[in-house]
């Protein structure tokens, strides 16, 4: 009898050996598939998800690329750079592009992922014409940044406050405008539940997700047809060993609940990368004076190209609330 428990007491334990392997090995794999900034994410190349909206106007299209070409000829960006304030002491770097006018207005405007602040070109020449001083900074791990992992946002968040200070020590006056786009967008809704400078009059949002932990759920049932237990479950354990957070911590419905700022919340209805649906869900959990902008037939970041004449005008009327 005993040697009998001792087999089965052995069987069990390199079960139990296997399943902890097991689990371990999954949630690495798709923390690299999915955050980790050194591999290659080839799941964003010829996704369907992030085909061009058949809404978007070829001709308007190309006037823009124009226009953002001039911009960048005649306003050539400034760098900045700033340490990270946590342990890793990352050196994260910024476009800065200072207007002629004595103005005060400032706009950061945040990236999405495997971005940089290079591709915002579009957003901060807009801001730009309008007054705004503009800072673009390169999230970690993204473009001239450093960091060897994607943070979807969570530690981005805390990075961006410490941008938002550098651009007070520049202008103790500056009237902040946060705008995000994707990544970006979940980026700003993520740091307003943090207690913000006075300086930050107003965020904007553009088809930001509700949680790292949902979309990446959707992501996996949509790209593997495979559940959230216990994948999500696993790559959140491996997250936190080698990035420091967990998956279900980065929630921008909860920081958002938490936020004093205005925001502005835009989405494309024809979103499925960023699922629509999650804008009812940002919004729905704001408690600040807000705005939502739905584009019809705007894929996932694609509502500036859709309709930019009712995105900006947007845009401006709901800014123009809280700086003028």
């Amino acid at each position: 009898m005993k040697k009998r428990n001792k087999i089965i007491i052995t069987i069990a334990s390199i079960l139990v050996v296997l399943l902890v392997i097991v689990y371990f090995a999954v949630g690495n794999y798709f923390y690299e598939y999915a955050l980790d900034a050194n591999d290659d994410k080839e799941f964003m190349d010829d996704n369907p998800h992030l085909e061009d909206s058949i809404a978007v106007n070829a001709q308007v299209a190309e006037a823009a690329e124009v226009a953002d070409a001039k911009f960048k000829e005649q306003y050539p960006s400034e760098a900045m750079s700033i340490v990270s304030n946590d342990k890793l002491q990352l050196k994260l770097e910024a476009d800065l592009y200072e207007n002629n006018s004595e103005s005060s207005k400032w706009a950061i405007v945040v990236h999405g992922y495997t971005s940089n602040a290079a591709k915002m070109t579009r957003y901060v020449r807009n801001f730009h014409e309008q007054g705004y001083h503009v800072l673009a900074p390169d999230l970690r791990g993204h473009g001239d940044s450093e960091g060897d992992y994607i943070g979807m946002g969570w530690h981005d968040r805390l990075d961006l406050i410490q941008w938002i200070d550098e651009v007070i020590k520049k202008d103790p006056n500056a009237e902040i405008l946060l705008f995000g786009v994707s990544m970006g967008g979940a980026t700003v809704m993520m740091a307003s539940g943090e207690e913000l400078p006075s300086n930050v009059k107003v965020i904007v949002e553009d088809c930001g997700y509700s949680s790292v932990s949902e979309v990446f759920t959707y992501q996996l049932d949509d790209l593997f047809g495979l559940p959230e237990f216990p994948i999500i479950n696993a790559a959140s354990t491996v997250a936190n060993f080698r990035a420091g957070y967990d998956l279900y911590e980065a929630s921008a419905v909860e920081q958002v609940a938490k936020s004093k700022t205005p925001m502005l919340f835009i989405h494309g209805d024809a979103d499925t990368f960023v699922p629509f649906e999650m804008l009812d869900k940002v919004y729905e959990a704001a408690n600040v004076e807000k705005e939502k902008l739905v584009i019809a037939e705007a894929g996932h970041a694609d509502s500036e190209k859709v309709n930019p004449e009712l995105y900006w005008s947007t845009v401006w009327g709901f800014v123009g609330n809280y700086i003028q």
